[in-house]
């Protein structure tokens, strides 16, 4: 009985599912902000390469 006590007493491995679950949530958080990000700076690289090849073959008149 007095093992079984400890056990129930025992809170470490809360401790670990709970930095566990933060560490999910910060990664979620992150693939959400990136996801978002990542339209506008395809938007931005193409732009850029548009004119970097309109400066270098400019287009026919």
């Amino acid at each position: 009985m007095k093992t079984l006590r400890e056990f129930l007493k025992d809170e470490s491995g809360a401790t670990a599912i709970e930095y566990g679950l933060i560490a999910a949530l910060v990664s979620v958080a992150a693939i959400g902000a990136l996801t978002a990000m990542g339209g506008s700076l395809n938007t931005m690289f193409t732009a850029v390469s548009t004119a970097l090849n309109n400066a270098v073959n400019p287009p026919a008149p």
